[in-house]
């Protein structure tokens, strides 16, 4: 088959799509035949060779890709989740593999794609998806009396953040780099939207809550806006940084935290918040059910066959994207 493979760590250039040997599926494995793969910024901290917590560096050479969905072609003989012929979709936030044509993947990840929600959309929300499920309904469940600041509000999981939050009847203050950007968050649902490289988000989020602040900030950019995401907070706020676009954090004082108003900061993983197949389950269902009753709405940037990879990679780190950015075979 076909496949994208990382034999040295760097820059997008070593995306290499070549000839790689047909996967063969364990006994708990199904056999996959990928029709969409999602791209995300793990793929690219994965390729430089950043990991952290529980994510552990990929062993060389691997296929990159942690979200996928396809038609199954092959099962192991304890596979009892799935079937030969099922529409598949999976989101595995330490994974890897979905940038080929084919994957062999434990079958207890992977979730079937009810009528009116095909591959391509599916693949675009597992991971962004799930992930947008759990900061708004876990890590701070949004109330319909709270503001949330949500950080790169047009972008693949801000866009469905912002309208998670909504239906859960929340106050959406977003924040984007470009003007063009806020018209995706506002169409999204966002009450408010903040352009950055024009105005100051912390000044504009005080200003639009009467000098009070938010109470959670949805934080994925990181390093160029963590100090001021906190001071964006009311007392007994939440940040909860999800993601590092812009960096990693540098070392600081928990100190801070207490002296800017007894704070609470979170670092979630998709990995914890979809631990045992029940919580994938639920959360999936919630997705499909959204976006077959035209509560979701997903917006595919562009897509990109497998062989232009690294043009995928540009394209997500330069921030540009207004929505998903996708391979397919």
């Amino acid at each position: 088959m076909k496949a994208v493979v990382v034999h040295e760590l760097g820059g997008p250039e070593v995306l290499s799509y070549e000839d790689t040997a047909d996967p063969v599926p364990e006994a708990d494995e199904a056999l996959v035949r990928i029709e969409a793969a999602g791209v995300n910024f793990l793929d690219i901290y994965y390729r430089q060779g950043f990991h952290w917590g529980g994510h552990r560096p990929r062993s060389l050479p691997y296929t990159p890709g942690a979200e996928g969905a396809g038609r199954v072609v092959g099962v192991g003989e304890a596979v009892t989740e799935v079937a030969v012929g099922d529409l598949v979709a999976f989101g595995v936030s330490n994974g890897y593999g979905a940038y080929a044509e084919m994957i062999a993947i434990k079958s207890r990840h992977l979730v079937k794609l009810p009528n009116g929600v095909n591959a391509s959309v599916a693949a675009a929300v597992m991971q962004q998806g799930m992930t947008a499920h759990y900061l708004s309904h876990s890590t701070y469940p949004l109330k319909p009396t709270d503001v949330a600041l949500v950080h790169a509000a047009a972008g693949g999981t801000g866009r469905l953040l912002v309208q998670m939050a909504k239906l859960r009847g929340a106050r959406v203050i977003g924040v984007v780099s470009t003007w063009a950007k806020a018209e995706i968050a506002s169409s999204a649902g966002a009450d408010n939207v903040i352009v950055s490289s024009e105005q100051d988000f912390e000044k504009e989020a005080r200003r639009l809550t009467q000098g009070r602040g938010v109470n959670v900030v949805y934080d994925s950019v990181g390093k160029t806006t963590f100090e001021q995401s906190l001071n964006s907070l009311i007392p007994l706020g939440m940040m909860v940084l999800y993601g590092q676009s812009s960096g990693a954090v540098p070392a600081f004082d928990t100190a801070a935290l207490n002296a800017k108003g007894s704070l609470f900061l979170a670092r979630p993983s998709l990995t914890h918040y979809v631990a045992n197949r029940g919580d994938l389950e639920a959360r999936t269902s919630d997705i499909f059910c959204w976006i077959s009753e035209k509560k979701l709405d997903v917006r595919i940037e562009r897509t990109f066959p497998f062989r232009e990879a690294p043009k995928s990679h540009d394209l997500l780190a330069s921030r540009q994207a207004m929505g998903k950015v996708m391979l397919v075979p």
